[in-house]
């Protein structure tokens, strides 16, 4: 069995790649607003914690991407009879490149719209004695140069409670 920090952020990413959930639904959100949005593809989200820095330069992944880890894990012992009884805070990192900052600054908002969607309509038992109770939190970051031009992200923050024996 995988480590539950990797298990957590693979739970996230089942959620966005499987039937394409996530590309599906940044190109419904742009047909809404008549807008053409580079779509993030599954091959895109990967599970890594690799700054665009060396992502760019070592793993050779393209924009937009998605990347998934987890950022912390409590045993905060709720349920005093399991071994695990708490959270696991999983990261999922929105990156967008365009050649112009207007282009990044826009779609990273479409992206991470998408993201958090697919998140509100999952709520609940992810199975594995993880669950979602609904609760995230979005932080942006400004652009800057860098991959196609210019580069911006945001970082989707949810916690995962963790139940196991």
């Amino acid at each position: 069995m995988l480590p539950l920090t990797i298990l957590a952020a693979q739970k996230l990413s089942n959620l966005l790649t499987i039937r394409d959930t996530l590309q599906q639904q940044i190109a419904e959100l742009a047909a809404a607003c008549n807008l053409n949005i580079p779509t993030i593809a599954a091959t895109q989200i990967v599970l890594s914690s690799a700054s665009p820095d060396i992502s760019d330069k070592s793993i050779q992944l393209t924009y937009p991407r998605v990347c998934l880890y987890s950022e912390a894990a409590k045993n905060l012992q709720t349920e005093k009879f399991r071994s695990l009884s708490g959270t696991i805070a999983v990261i999922a990192e929105v990156w967008a490149s365009a050649n112009l900052v207007t282009d990044s600054d826009q779609w990273i908002h479409f992206y991470v719209e998408a993201l958090t969607d697919v998140l509100r309509q999952n709520i609940g038992d992810w199975g594995d004695g993880f669950f979602f109770s609904g609760i995230y939190d979005v932080q942006f970051q400004a652009p800057k140069a860098g991959g196609l031009g210019f580069v911006q992200s945001a970082k989707v923050t949810c916690n995962l409670n963790v139940s196991l024996n």
